[in-house]
């Protein structure tokens, strides 16, 4: 089998391997999702007894009688999410792991970790998450935008709902979920005796209609998507009492409109709330009984705020923990603070607060290596000799983690193996290991990992297999060059597909420019109003770095392929630099930031009311509309998009389209009927061949 299908039919090879860990608050027992084997697409719920070893199955859908169609808004969940794979999408749990609750087809289940016992539960309609109290006795859920709980005498109680479809209680709003990383709309008390619920209205955001032209008896579909320049969700919060009650939250609605993150633990209901500009932003502790709120933390930038996952967090001795950017003082990283305390060295750049660890934090980021990460144990209480963060993993690789109880449960991926392997530890001893099921894939490459130029950046290259030193190749750059994502990670995955490539007699080559996270805040936000520029000539200075070093890149043969922000670069970079890039695959490509949305794109490029320039600058639809300088070079673009794609709609590429044709452009259009913006279901794998022969073809003629 080759590697294009034997990546589809292993989804990348991410079936069978442990997901969605939780380790419960008393350590007794971790749960975790994976399939039976490597070419499994269903997903099942497991638990690890700690005190045993003992692995149980708890729930499998095949006996769950779980036919049927996934509900719209968990269709949209998923695709927030970039979930692809079937079965139990995801579950949750109540503090001691004693009861865990997920939907298969919209249908409500309850389970018990401890017997394995499983139980439909009957509910008014269609299920989208659902949720456990912290006692275990009832499981909130959503259905049709209405808010609803039921209890363990099966009493269906509505807490909230509205008529109509622009109103929605529950559920996070676009950009909430797909920029913001929130991707729930409602969140217990710690007693279970009231819940604090976002209200959604989305009456004022313009509607887009999204058709799949390869269906022609299916109907149209209907979204509110906010493009840059309009309007967003109105997004508000209420404290809603099992008993009736009601208490609306408030703060400046107007002035802070985005909602980026809640979290209510002992302590109290903590929220981040920021300015539609992002400049500036609020921590805010929320009164449960009268709805007022307290300032507890301001985030300022004059660029944009970049809060911490994890954070806000009540620390056990009643401080408020909170991250951010800090860019003086010798300091250019992202840091905890506690109630104004600095609690995290300059060497620190934290990614991700996982929680509490035996008195102290455990945090998961990176002290120097943008291609690892690794957890450190991070002291809360103030220390005469300065802040202090120490590393417990030390393996090389990408680690994550999860804990409860004193048990820490530590996910490694490296370039050493395929996938994440899960090690349960206590007290510093090893417990066991959640076993892993995914496939072994045919090769084990490995990429020559390096800084370049003055910049440092992050980069690395990936030669054919058995490739003899003097032979000159032509360069595949495979890029993201976004916020938010890197692509030079020590981790194996990465490089299976790049290595596929270059066995076809490519050098594939990846650089992570200014703008990709992992290095430094100052790093990140340089491509403020100005991503083109300073992302477009990061890309072409490393190469140029990387053939000093390596004398076998040709640079005369270079092709750049890319997906979403990637295809944006890729389509940017054959457009602009047509003398070093020969030709280029741009896959879901933001051609015109004017029709992305609001969050993203002001984050980064300002309001379009006050930089008509700066979107122009950005824009790829201007770039293919001016006539080539010279007709001896302009390079083939080959344009892929998911037709069913509702974050970058296919209107970018089919606009694209037209610009390059009305300029005589040479390019190729390849629509995917049905598929997504993550083009799932082995769409993307297969996508694979025809990438190859199209750089194989221009870069090697």
């Amino acid at each position: 089998m080759d590697f294009p299908e034997l990546a589809a039919r292993t989804h990348r090879f991410r079936y069978g391997m442990v997901r969605a860990v939780t380790v419960a608050a008393d350590g007794s027992r971790v749960l975790y999702l994976r399939a039976d084997g490597p070419e499994d697409p269903v997903d099942r719920l497991w638990a690890y007894e700690v005190a045993t070893g003992e692995t149980r199955l708890v729930a499998d859908p095949a006996a769950l009688e779980a036919g049927g169609e996934l509900p719209a808004h968990e269709r949209a969940l998923r695709e927030r999410m970039r979930l692809a794979t079937g079965g139990i999408g995801g579950y949750a749990a109540d503090p001691g792991a004693t009861v865990a609750a997920f939907t298969l087809a919209g249908r409500l289940h309850r389970a018990d970790p401890r017997t394995g016992e499983v139980t439909a539960v009957a509910t008014a309609g269609p299920v989208v998450d659902p949720r456990p109290d912290p006692t275990g006795r009832r499981i909130g859920y959503v259905t049709d935008g209405a808010l609803r709980v039921v209890d363990a005498d099966r009493r269906d109680t509505l807490l909230a709902s509205e008529p109509g479809e622009s109103i929605t209680w529950g559920l996070a709003d676009h950009v909430a979920a797909e920029e913001f990383g929130r991707h729930r709309g409602w969140w217990w008390a710690p007693d279970g005796r009231s819940v604090l619920a976002a209200r959604v209205d989305n009456t004022r955001v313009a509607r887009w209609i999204l058709h799949d032209p390869s269906e022609p008896d299916a109907p149209p579909r209907e979204i509110a998507y906010p493009r840059a320049g309009t309007a967003n969700a109105e997004v508000s919060l209420h404290l809603l009492d099992l008993d009736g009650g009601w208490v609306d939250v408030r703060w400046d609605r107007e002035r802070y409109p985005y909602l980026v993150a809640v979290r209510w633990a002992d302590g109290g209901p903590l929220i981040t709330v920021l300015r539609r500009s992002q400049q500036h932003g609020l921590v805010l502790a929320i009164d449960a009984r009268t709805g007022e709120t307290q300032v507890h933390a301001e985030l300022t930038d004059t660029r944009w705020v970049e809060p911490i996952d994890g954070t806000p967090l009540h620390l056990p001795d009643g401080r408020v923990l909170v991250g951010g950017e800090l860019l003086h003082d010798g300091y250019d990283a992202r840091c905890l603070f506690a109630d104004g305390t600095l609690l995290t060295p300059p060497t620190l750049y934290v990614r991700r607060v996982v929680g509490t660890f035996e008195g102290d934090l455990l945090v998961e980021g990176g002290d120097g290596e943008p291609s690892e990460q690794h957890l450190f144990r991070v002291r809360t209480a103030v220390a005469t000799a300065g802040v202090e963060a120490r590393r417990l993993t030390h393996e090389p690789g990408w680690h994550v983690a999860a804990v409860g109880g004193g048990v820490l449960a530590v996910g490694r991926a490296c370039l050493d193996y395929t996938g994440v392997r899960w090690t349960l530890y206590r007290g510093g001893a090893e417990l066991g290991t959640l076993p892993d099921r995914s496939a072994t894939p045919p090769y084990a490459p490995r990429p020559l990992l390096e800084r370049v130029t003055d910049r440092a950046l992050p980069a690395a290259v990936l030669y054919p297999s058995g490739h003899v030193a003097g032979r000159r190749l032509p360069v595949l750059l495979d890029i993201y060059g976004g916020p938010g994502g890197q692509e030079v990670l020590a981790v194996r995955s990465w490089w299976l597909a790049r290595q596929w490539f270059a066995d076809a007699g490519l050098a594939v080559v990846s650089i992570d420019n200014r703008g990709t996270p992992g290095v430094a805040p100052s790093f990140e936000k340089a491509i403020y109003r100005r991503m083109a520029d300073v992302v477009l000539a990061d890309q072409v200075d490393g190469l140029r770095a990387l053939a000093d070093k390596h004398p076998d890149l040709d640079l005369d043969r270079v092709g750049i392929r890319g997906w979403s922000y990637g295809g944006w670069l890729a389509g940017l970079a054959v457009l602009r630099r047509p003398d070093l890039f020969k030709c280029g695959i741009a896959g879901a490509p933001v051609t015109d930031w004017s029709l992305y949305d609001t969050a993203y794109t002001e984050r980064y490029l300002g309001p379009p009311e006050d930089g008509a320039d700066v979107y122009a600058h950005h824009n790829l639809l201007d770039l293919a509309a001016e006539p080539p300088a010279r007709p001896d070079e302009v390079s083939p673009l080959l344009l892929t998009h998911g037709l069913a794609d509702d974050n970058v709609v296919a209107a970018h590429t089919l606009r694209l389209s037209a610009a390059l044709l009305r300029t005589g452009r040479p390019h190729a259009v390849l629509p995917l009927p049905g598929a997504s913006h993550m083009a799932a279901g082995g769409v993307g794998a297969r996508l694979l061949r025809l990438e190859r022969d199209f750089l194989v073809r221009h870069l090697t003629p």
